[in-house]
């Protein structure tokens, strides 16, 4: 695996690169510290697997470096770090197309725990948008309660409220085939399903509305 970490600060940096050895002992693990020379070592190693980018660099918005690699290199995954946990931009970042948003603040643990998960297919949001984000949505009003809406409510079964738990957990469909021991097709119609009934455009936005309405505790099984 090749990993880019793009960040203008070297203990960030040292220790990204501490956190991604403890996992994939063998990655090459190259550094930039701005967008230009991000795009140098890009254009260097075309095979690059993974870039973790920095949402504040001293030469461009992080966002712009984003949205400029999912539209030139959309087979490379990208994910977002920021020393902020402002939930409107972690939703922009997911909206852009970053498999994840880490933030700086997270501790070694957490941080192992979401590069896992995105290393197994997943997509790491953190708590901070699941239990408080207020992006639009048309279930604004069950918000207003504390208890999550019930599975009828939403128009969905029991099962696919099981598939929107394990989805909230960043599981691949083929993780929730196993999990659940179905058929690959019954999850994607499951998947589908669910996305309709919360009116979102992909996986991503569905977990994001999911956890606006109160569907947090769900990650955990609860």
């Amino acid at each position: 695996m090749k990993i880019l970490v793009v960040d203008d600060h070297v203990l960030i940096r040292e220790a990204l690169r501490g956190v991604l050895g403890e996992l994939e002992k063998d990655a090459t693990i190259l550094e930039a510290s701005d967008s230009r020379q991000a795009m140098q070592r890009i254009a260097e190693t075309p095979e690059l697997d993974l870039i973790l980018l920095d949402l504040n660099l001293p030469d461009r918005s992080g966002f712009e470096v984003l949205a400029a690699l999912r539209e030139n290199h959309p087979a490379i995954s990208v994910v977002m770090l920021s020393a902020s946990n402002d939930r409107h931009e972690i939703a922009r970042a997911l909206d852009l197309g970053a498999l994840g948003f880490i933030p700086k603040s997270a501790s070694r643990e957490v941080m192992l725990g979401a590069f896992r998960l995105i290393f197994s297919g997943g997509i790491y949001v953190p708590p901070e948008i699941l239990g408080h984000t207020q992006a639009a949505s048309p279930h604004a009003s069950a918000r207003s309660s504390r208890l999550p809406p019930a599975a009828a409510a939403l128009g969905l079964t029991d099962r696919q409220m099981e598939v929107l738990a394990l989805m909230m957990q960043g599981k691949s469909n083929k993780a929730i085939c196993r999990a659940l021991d179905l058929a690959e097709p019954t999850v994607k119609n499951h998947v589908t399903a669910i996305l309709r009934a919360l009116k979102a455009s992909n996986r991503t936005e569905a977990v994001i509305v999911a956890g606006a309405l109160g569907l947090a505790s769900m990650k955990d099984g609860e």
